[in-house]
Formats: structure tokens, C-alpha cells, sequence
């Protein structure tokens, strides 16, 4: 299954809508940690045909600090909100946003989570579309409303990683996902990524969490160094290299959370472009550390004791 859609291929699909094929939709996410105003960017600049998500309202439900920052809606309320978005049975979505597809990202994942296989992010976002000299337009697009059927039927851990994976089964939709108390002995059990700027996971900074730091054995894999300077996704062989590098292999079971779950969906389209299987944890370190009763590591070691396999994190992030 193909993750990523090139701005050519769009443009000639959009350039055929009609005439063949089945519909493509097209969805813009543009938000960034600390910057409110996605709707406003879109509204002045978005590609043509283009409908705004709003995913602090409609990718997540409410803050909750026993869920975190961003926890997933209900099946429910995202079923609707991609009806509104204009989705139909059939459709080809492609989901975009400018800042290397870090939160179109968490889109992709839902659709994919929810049962709705044919999503794609545009490499490359819309840097590499207006790279292209492809036409843009501005002001609001309103969709006609969809009817698809979105779903939640559960995949057990053993469809991630067959044997290797014990105690436990990870439960969610279409995609494996894992819980606290699981995320708390991943990191002995199989390899627990962290998909954050290495001095949040140091605890050198942290501008929102309540505490800094990482959960104890998590590896830091700073997600943006899956992206080049241009955006665009590294190469299959690139991505596969580096995340070799990081100890992820076919056989052990893989990870991944962030500050609030919607970078870390990132990481795993970057894992799925590699050719590696991972969970993600949805609540990840807002919902961790939240709760007094989890550890919370700083320093540039999985462990507070330096157990296991010490990774730096600025070493991690080159590609």
C-alpha cells in the first residue's frame, strides 16, 4: 500500500477528474504546535478544490489530562466530520499541509485507522506543489457532503509483528495502537520511539507537557529528520537506513509516540515507507506525563541508569 502521492500525479489527476477513475479529495491541515492560525494560512493560499481540517477540532476531541493534549475523537464525531469534508465510498484522498506533512500526518492515520485505505500525503506538501508552478487559490471551499462508512474493527497485536510480539494484544482500528501501561514496559519487550525534538526528550525544553523528559527505554527519532530540507519524505533506502540505525528491525515490535499524537503519526508513515510495521500511542507524553505515577526520564539515555542502548538524540536525527 503506496503512502505518499507525488504533485505530478495530483495534477494529473486533477487535470482528468471526470473523465476516469474515482474521485480524488483533496484536504488541507494546516496546524502547527503553538501557531492557531491553519485556517487563516489556508484561506489565503491552498491548492485548488482543497477543504480545511481543523485538527485541534476535528482530529481530536477534547484535551482530557488522563487522555492528553489531542486524544482521538469517537468513531462518531470523525465519520461525520469526514462526510463534511465531502468524502465518499471510492474517493482517493490526498491530505497535505505546509510543514513537511508533520500534521497531515495524524489524518492520514485516522483514515487508514478508521478502515479508509486509499489516503495519501502529498510529498512534499505545498512547497513542492507551488515548487511546480501548479495555480493556487484562496478563500473558503465548501464540500458537498460524502456518506462514507468509516469503521473500528479491532486488529490484535499478533497482525503486527506475528510471534514476536507477547503479553498483550494491542487493540484499536485498522492500525495497531498501544496504551500506557503498555508503553510503560515497551521499551524491554520491542522498541519504543519517541518522535520529538531531541531536547524535549532530554528535558532540555518542554513548552507545554507539565514535565519534561521521555518515558523510561524510549529511543529518540526526531521525526523531521525523516524529511529533507525540501519536505519531501527521505528515499525508501534512506528512511530504512536510519531507522536500522535506531535498533528497528522486522522481528521486534515498534513504537512510537510524541507530545500529544499527532507527529508520532508522522513517524509511522516514515516506518511504513521503510518497510517497518509500528503503533502508535495516542495519548503519548501528554497523557504520560499527566500522571504523577509514571517515571519520567531526562538525559540522552533510554533508562535513567543508563540500561540498554544509549541513544543521542542529535546523532539519531541525522538521516
Amino acid at each position: 500500500m503506496k503512502t505518499l502521492m507525488d504533485v505530478v500525479t495530483l495534477k494529473d489527476r486533477l487535470d482528468a477528474a471526470g473523465t476516469a477513475g474515482p474521485r480524488t479529495v483533496l484536504l488541507d491541515v494546516r496546524w502547527a504546535l503553538g501557531d492557531p492560525h491553519g485556517r487563516e494560512h489556508y484561506l489565503a493560499e491552498h491548492l485548488p478544490g482543497a477543504v480545511f481540517v481543523d485538527l485541534a477540532t476535528e482530529l481530536a476531541g477534547p484535551a482530557d489530562p488522563s487522555r492528553g493534549r489531542h486524544p482521538l475523537p469517537t468513531l462518531e464525531q470523525f465519520q461525520a466530520s469526514a462526510r463534511a469534508w465531502g468524502i465518499r465510498g471510492g474517493d482517493v484522498v490526498v491530505t497535505y499541509d505546509d510543514s513537511g506533512n508533520l500534521a497531515a500526518a495524524r489524518l492520514w492515520w485516522m483514515l487508514r485507522n478508521a478502515g479508509f485505505p486509499k489516503v495519501y500525503l502529498l510529498d512534499g506538501g505545498l512547497a513542492a506543489w507551488r515548487g511546480e508552478g501548479f495555480d493556487v487559490e484562496s478563500g473558503e471551499r465548501q464540500a458537498e457532503p460524502g456518506d462514507v462508512e468509516l469503521t473500528d474493527d479491532a486488529l490484535t497485536g499478533a497482525a503486527l509483528t506475528g510471534d514476536a510480539l507477547t503479553g498483550g494484544a494491542l487493540t484499536g482500528g485498522a492500525l495497531p495502537v498501544i496504551d500506557a501501561g503498555q508503553a510503560a514496559a515497551w521499551g524491554r519487550r520491542g522498541l519504543l520511539l519517541d518522535a520529538r525534538a531531541g531536547e524535549r526528550y532530554r528535558g532540555e525544553f518542554e513548552p507545554v507537557d507539565p514535565r519534561a523528559g521521555h518515558i523510561p527505554g524510549a529511543v529518540s527519532a526526531p521525526t523531521t529528520a525523516n524529511v529533507g530540507v525540501d519536505g519531501r519524505f527521505l528515499s525508501p533506502e534512506a528512511l530504512r537506513e536510519r531507522f536500522t540505525s535506531l535498533g528497528v528491525r522486522a522481528d521486534v515490535p515498534t513504537a512510537v509516540y510524541c507530545g500529544s499524537g499527532v507527529t508520532a503519526a508522522h513517524e509511522i508513515a516514515a516506518l511504513e515507507i521503510a518497510g517497518f510495521p509500528a503503533a502508535l500511542y495516542p495519548g503519548s507524553f501528554s497523557e504520560w506525563s499527566n500522571n504523577d505515577a509514571n517515571e519520567v526520564v531526562t538525559g540522552a539515555a533510554p533508562y535513567p541508569d543508563g540500561a540498554g542502548a544509549a541513544t543521542d538524540p542529535d546523532e539519531a536525527a541525522a538521516p
